[in-house]
């Protein structure tokens, strides 16, 4: 039978600026461990640590842009628009735009704080 999510988990950002993300699949709202589906929204401004992952992530730009650095570059990312990250490349997440990001994040297997293995 199919599992209905009803509602998200809030779950505390890491980055200069409050991040909002609602969690819906993932190992805190379904106790998933394969795959997490999470919704975002980030401030103008915002910028994360840099993050060496042990998942992969997929990232779908719903309003506004991301900006993706990575090792040699970086790259906007607009609405309409997704990027793939693969596990084990640095990868840097920020939204200067100024209206911010708002984009859905998919990791494989699950986001895990012991698995993303951010900068200092």
């Amino acid at each position: 039978m199919p599992k209905l999510i009803e509602t998200a988990s809030r779950i505390t950002a890491a980055g200069n600026q409050p991040k909002i993300i609602e969690e819906f699949v993932g190992r805190v709202n379904s106790k998933t461990e394969a795959v997490s589906i999470a919704w975002m929204h980030s401030p103008s401004g915002w910028i994360e640590p840099g993050q060496t992952p042990e998942f992969d992530e997929y990232t779908l730009v719903l309003k506004g842009s991301l900006r993706v650095a990575f090792e040699g570059g970086s790259m906007e990312v607009q609405a309409g628009q997704a990027v793939i990250a693969s596990r084990g490349e640095w990868v840097q997440y920020s939204s200067p735009g100024e209206e911010g990001a708002e984009y859905i994040a998919v990791c494989i297997p699950a986001f895990s704080p012991d698995t993303v293995h951010r900068d200092e």
